[in-house]
């Protein structure tokens, strides 16, 4: 091919819609985005990543009239490398990890056409998001997360019970209270670090804004849980069962409040070099 001709096929290229190449990795992509739609509606995992797409949905609308017709070479071939190691690793690693290494190539794809002020952390974040994994959470991080929460709840018990553990269960002033899989707080610190990525895309935060504040996005969801399951366990210490509303109205509340929270905390000004995160956070609040 002459000079000429590839003048004109890099011009035909550049006139191809954004949405081109995206669709492009999704068809390249279609083994997962099945098993990912299979899992997500034969009911044994939580639908929640279809919020995650979503959201990512919503942030190529919001730069749709800025968006590249070519896309940046870097970010490209590292979508093309990624979409292209999922697909030779779908039947030898688990499809979890698989999807996952599918859906970090099409977040790089999108990357690749979005603005260069759009932080790619919270993109890359919204689509690891984006896999139904509630079910393995609970599996392997439930039980420790069960365990944490029963033992600081104890200890904020102890001001006004007497309390001792026995793996995740209390026994509080005799009456043995246990801290089941739904107090484990997965979809709470799920659903805190998808406030975090949306809320940083949102208000135009740069990486270094979005990861200097992550831990702190930890730390509230796991205070939230804690003092969440410290209020239920010391309803339920005097023996009486704890009404369904009540219950589920201490869970509704507690997670309004941590998401809350972590939209404060991400669109907080930028900390000057002597103050952390999570003290500027705390001033902004008593002010």
């Amino acid at each position: 091919m002459n000079m000429h001709g590839i003048d004109c096929f890099a011009r035909r290229l550049d006139r191809l819609p954004p949405a081109v190449w995206l669709a492009l990795l999704g068809a390249a992509m279609w083994p997962h985005i099945l098993w990912m739609a299979r899992r997500m509606l034969d009911g044994s995992d939580d639908p929640l990543g279809i919020v995650a797409l979503a959201a990512l949905a919503c942030v190529g609308w919001r730069h749709r009239g800025r968006l590249r017709h070519m896309p940046r070479p870097v970010w490209f071939c590292g979508a093309l490398a990624l979409v292209l190691l999922a697909g030779i690793t779908w039947q030898a690693l688990p499809p979890l990890l698989s999807t996952l290494l599918a859906l970090l190539g099409f977040a790089a794809g999108m990357l690749s056409l979005l603005p260069g002020g759009v932080a790619s952390v919270p993109v890359l974040g919204l689509a690891a998001l984006s896999l139904p994994l509630m079910a393995s959470l609970q599996f392997y991080a439930g039980y420790p997360l069960r365990l944490v929460a029963a033992e600081l709840s104890r200890c904020l018990l102890l001001a006004a019970h007497h309390v001792e553990r026995d793996g995740v269960a209390l026994r509080v002033d005799g009456q043995l209270v246990l801290v089941d899989a739904a107090c484990s707080g997965v979809q709470l610190v799920w659903l805190s670090y998808f406030t975090a990525c949306a809320t940083a895309l949102l208000c135009g935060c740069g990486n270094a804004h979005f990861l200097r504040r992550l831990p702190a996005v930890g730390c509230l969801a796991l205070t939230g849980n804690v003092l969440r399951n410290t209020a239920l366990v010391a309803l339920q210490a005097d023996g009486k069962a704890v009404a369904a509303w009540l219950h589920e109205g201490i869970g509704l509340f507690t997670l309004a409040l941590v998401c809350a929270l972590v939209f404060r905390l991400m669109r907080a000004r930028a900390p000057t070099a002597k103050t952390a995160p999570i003290a500027e956070f705390i001033a902004e609040q008593r002010s």
